[in-house]
């Protein structure tokens, strides 16, 4: 798991192939301009989710992870707050993997909370149990998909 900057976003291309590219859309892409929902970068290999978001009380939010694809979300308009907890810790699983949609949702509680700014980024890996979308209010943020 990360947590960072978008200022230091180089620093991580060298994790995966696909990341360079991911930075960059994310960096240079006019927000105005870009449609609500899945937005294609590279086939299947890249994309980018953009998002409303309605925020959800830590109690209300579930712990997801993914087995395919590694996040990584882009806070944009304000603050959000992510429940963390590595997918080894997971036991409490509300149903099976839907491979559809590359989810699994836990019932279990985050270990730490971890508080994203405007401008800063989180990446997620599969092990790596993440719970988004914690906070007042609703607002947009990127969620970029990287295939492993």
């Amino acid at each position: 798991m990360v947590l960072d900057s978008l200022s230091n976003s180089a620093k991580y291309n060298c994790l995966h192939p696909a990341f360079e590219k991911a930075f960059d859309f994310i960096k240079n892409t006019d927000l105005s301009t870009l449609k609500p929902g899945m937005n294609v970068i590279d086939g299947d290999k890249l994309f980018v989710n953009y998002a409303s978001c309605t925020t959800k009380t830590a109690e209300e939010a579930k712990i997801e992870t993914h087995n395919e694809y590694i996040d990584i979300q882009v806070a944009i308009e304000q603050t959000e707050y992510i429940g963390y907890t590595p997918t080894c810790d997971l036991k409490e699983p509300t149903g099976p993997y839907n491979a559809d949609s590359d989810i699994t949702f836990f019932n279990d509680k985050a270990q730490t909370m971890l508080t994203m700014n405007p401008g800063q980024f989180t990446i997620f890996w599969p092990e790596d149990g993440h719970q988004p979308a914690i906070g007042e209010g609703s607002w947009k943020k990127l969620i970029v998909k990287v295939k492993l």
